[in-house]
C-alpha cells in the first residue's frame, strides 16, 4: 500500500479520543480508516476547488479588461472559458467521495481510496499550469498587449479541456479500472 497522503496524516493526527478508541473496535477499524481517507481526499479536493475558482476569478478580471478594450474576437472565447471553468470547478467540488453501495459488485477498498487521492493530487499540477497561463495573460492584457490574447485564451481553454477530460476518468481510477 502506498504511503498515506499529507491530508490523511493530518486527519489521522486530529482524531479525538473517542475516534481513537473506535479504531480498536474489531470490524470498525477498517471503516474508520476509509472514512479518514475520504476526509483527506475531501480536503484535497476543497483546495483544488479553491485554486481553480481563484484562477477563474483572475480570468474574469482579464475578461472584463478584454471587453473594455473592445476585443470582440476574444469575447466569445472568454465567455466560453468562464463557463467551462465554472462547470469543471463544480464537478471537482461535488465529486463522489469513494463510496460503494452495500450490494454493489465492485467495492471501494483502502487502496482504491489511496489511488483516488493520488489521482486528485495529480490535478494540482494541471491547475497550477492553468493559473500560471491566466496570470501571464493578465499581465499582457494589463499592459495593453492584446495581439496574442485570443491565442492565449484558446491555449488556456485547451488546458481546461484536458483537465476536464482527465477528471472525467476519476471514477474508473477509483474502482481500479484503467484504460
Amino acid at each position: 500500500m502506498s504511503a498515506p497522503s499529507p491530508d490523511f496524516q493530518r486527519v489521522q493526527s486530529q482524531t479525538g479520543l473517542l475516534e481513537k478508541v473506535e479504531l480498536f473496535v474489531p470490524g470498525f477499524h477498517g471503516y474508520k480508516e476509509k472514512e479518514m481517507r475520504r476526509e483527506a481526499d475531501g480536503l484535497l479536493r476543497a483546495r483544488i476547488f479553491r485554486s481553480l475558482t481563484q484562477a477563474e476569478s483572475t480570468f474574469k478580471d482579464v475578461y472584463r479588461m478584454i471587453v473594455e478594450a473592445g476585443l470582440s474576437e476574444a469575447i466569445g472565447d472568454s465567455d466560453h472559458l468562464v463557463a467551462k471553468m465554472d462547470r469543471i470547478s463544480e464537478q471537482i467540488n461535488h465529486a463522489e467521495e469513494g463510496y460503494a453501495g452495500f450490494f454493489d459488485a465492485v467495492k471501494v477498498r483502502e487502496q482504491d481510496l489511496d489511488r483516488m487521492t493520488a489521482f486528485d493530487a495529480s490535478l494540482v499540477d494541471s491547475i497550477q499550469n492553468i493559473t500560471q497561463a491566466i496570470n501571464n495573460l493578465s499581465s499582457e492584457v494589463s499592459a495593453s498587449k492584446y495581439d496574442q490574447a485570443r491565442q492565449h485564451i484558446m491555449d488556456i481553454t485547451g488546458m481546461v479541456n484536458d483537465l476536464e477530460n482527465t477528471f472525467n476518468q476519476r471514477k474508473n481510477i477509483i474502482v481500479g479500472v484503467t484504460g
